[in-house]
């Protein structure tokens, strides 16, 4: 699967949280697939509008943002469901269920991404 890493920034108050970027469609498609978990760390789908939970082995928190990184809804999803298509999310944040709330994460939340050289800047698209 091919993957890039980073840093997710949650705001000045909140902690940066490792990041896994699935920017291609077979990461994508991959995604969090025959894994145990991701512990303390998080997986970013881009550009992505939804996503499922078919096949998976443990429960996820979903964050799905808008092209300016903004939190517009979190949902948590249980193995093997489908989630709808958000309007206006071109991102999902995929994490173990319940770091999200440990994270202090909410709808709304402005998040930033840096890559090994510094802010990324994902597709605005």
């Amino acid at each position: 699967m091919s993957t890039s890493n980073g840093l997710l920034r949650l705001g000045p108050d909140l902690p940066a949280v490792p990041l896994e970027i699935a920017d291609t469609y077979r990461a994508r498609t991959r995604g969090l697939l025959g894994r145990d978990g991701i512990p303390g760390a998080a997986l970013l789908l881009t550009p992505a509008g939804s996503v499922h939970t078919f096949r998976m082995r443990f429960a996820i928190d979903v964050a799905y943002l808008d092209r300016r990184l903004r939190v517009i809804a979190l949902t948590t999803m249980a193995p093997n469901r489908l989630g709808l298509p958000r309007p206006r999310s071109r991102h999902v944040l995929e994490a173990e269920a319940g770091a999200m709330a440990a994270w202090g994460l909410r709808v709304g939340t402005q998040l930033s991404v840096e890559g090994p050289a510094g802010p990324t800047r994902l597709g605005s698209g």
